[in-house]
């Protein structure tokens, strides 16, 4: 029976600097949203070069983040079962042989499963903080979570900027995979050096029939909302896809509730902090890929239709999407503070607020470069501090050796949320198609609402959901 911990009770730990092992860590935690991002800018290039419709290059996307709801609680148990550094390296290997097949092919279904591959790089982050909780005081736990999902942000604007450099003017697309091979291997030396290793401190096997329920269900769900727009909303191909991935999610759910060791246990499920943690970490992700792919299809409609900037490839990166992506290096370690000085839900309550008021800013007026640009910020400074604040509100309530499965769980929710939020603007620009192939405004006015939306549902779950706990600078704290 799984077990949580009193956030109140004192836990030992080895002394330790960590400076070293944190920046490694922040650094292999880049990858992930290098490969978040990198292909978004170009999507139209790949399309293409490759052939394939609008929907379908969409993919490339969803599958990735499909990819890392399933690969990252698989993933993280054997981190449990085998040690978290093993494991971690040999995902950063994965990562790199994902990186050559993408940066050699020129076939979509290649493509799509060396995109599959490199979503093995969401696990990083869980395993990560599994590392880091095992060797910091936990009084720099939230500091040293929140250099991390900094890092993240930053992996997003470099991320951004290396793709219009790389890609500007008629450059192949794969050169962004090509750079992530020489990254990843670069960064399997470094941490083969530099994270400590560890003895596994768990037992068990890895739910793999569940893995494959979990995915197989999203990917039919997904199918039927990507592509329903083509082949007929009521086809009996949608339909199928749409039943059949419903059907297989409830199978999951049974399965989970009846196997000794499940992929996601069920007293987490039930857990109230966790779920709710989890529901609002589902919403971040949803909003994430909302508002970044939304942004990225808008600014380079022509600027004739009246809602749009005629940018390019490297105006996109550059000037629209970088400020955003950016803002992460400042946010996510004010985020990490927030979290110390006022607690997470608090701070989670306040970024929900502070997003909300983003993508309503965005839905009301957006048709300037800097409004697009200045509601972005806003929106993923807001993003941000929430990523900081849901591991901390996780690490509050479980014991240390269930951290990095925990986190996992937060992971799977984000990473559906992230997958769901690009299917939605996948289907949404299919559906409203204007002569010349650009999506009609009415596309970016849903989905701003939508997020909007989105963050009401979370402010809502993090007030009522997440308990006042004290802030882990109070007297009652574990050091």
């Amino acid at each position: 029976m799984t077990r949580f911990a009193d956030p109140r009770r004192p836990t030992r730990r080895p002394p330790s600097s960590g400076a070293a092992l944190i920046v490694v860590l922040a650094l292999l935690c880049t990858v992930t949203a290098l490969l978040q991002t990198m292909a978004v800018p170009v999507l139209a290039k790949m399309s293409d070069d490759l052939g394939v419709s609008t929907a379908a290059i969409g993919w490339v996307v969803t599958i990735n983040l499909l990819a890392a709801a399933v690969l990252t609680p698989v993933l993280s148990k054997s981190g449990d079962l085998h040690g978290r550094r093993r494991v971690l390296l040999f995902v950063v290997g994965l990562i790199a042989v994902g990186s050559l097949i993408a940066a050699v092919t020129s076939n979509y279904w290649v493509l799509l499963a060396a995109r599959v591959m490199q979503g093995a790089s969401f696990c990083l982050f869980p395993l990560s903080v599994g590392i880091l909780r095992a060797s910091l005081p936990l009084r720099r736990l939230p500091l040293g979570m929140s250099f991390l999902t900094g890092a993240i942000s930053v992996g997003a604007g470099v991320g951004l900027v290396l793709t219009g450099v790389l890609t500007h003017g008629d450059r192949d697309y794969r050169n962004i995979f090509w750079f992530t091979l020489a990254l990843s291997l670069a960064l399997f030396a470094l941490a083969s050096v530099v994270v400590p290793k560890d003895v596994p401190h768990s037992t068990g096997r890895v739910d793999w029939l569940g893995g494959v329920l979990l995915g197989s269900g999203l990917v039919l769900v997904l199918l039927a909302m990507t592509q329903g727009n083509d082949w007929g909303w009521t086809s009996a191909t949608t339909l199928a896809c749409g039943i059949g991935g419903v059907l297989v999610l409830t199978l999951w759910q049974w399965l989970e509730q009846h196997v000794t060791e499940p992929l996601v246990p069920v007293e987490m499920l039930r857990h109230g902090t966790l779920a709710a943690a989890n529901l609002v970490g589902f919403m971040i992700g949803l909003g994430t890929f909302l508002v970044f792919l939304a942004i990225t299809a808008l600014v380079q409609v022509p600027a004739t239709h009246g809602h749009g900037f005629s940018a390019s490839v490297l105006e996109t990166s550059l000037v629209y999407l970088l400020p955003s992506a950016s803002i992460g290096i400042v946010a996510s370690p004010v985020g990490g503070i927030c979290v110390t000085r006022f607690g997470g839900r608090a701070t989670l309550f306040a970024a929900s607020l502070l997003c909300l008021a983003g993508y309503l800013q965005l839905l009301l007026w957006h048709d300037r470069p800097w409004q697009v640009i200045v509601g972005s910020i806003v929106v993923n400074a807001a993003f941000s501090v929430g990523f900081a604040a849901v591991p901390a509100v996780v690490v509050s309530v479980v014991r240390p050796e269930e951290t990095a499965l925990a986190n996992a769980m937060a992971s799977i929710s984000r990473s559906t949320g992230s997958a769901l939020g690009s299917a939605l603007v996948v289907a949404l620009v299919a559906h409203h198609m204007m002569a010349d192939g650009h999506p009609d405004e009415s596309v970016f006015e849903a989905v701003f609402a939508i997020g909007a939306a989105s963050m009401v549902v979370a402010a809502i779950v993090t007030w009522v959901g997440i308990p006042r706990h004290r802030p882990l600078s109070g007297p009652a704290t574990r050091s």
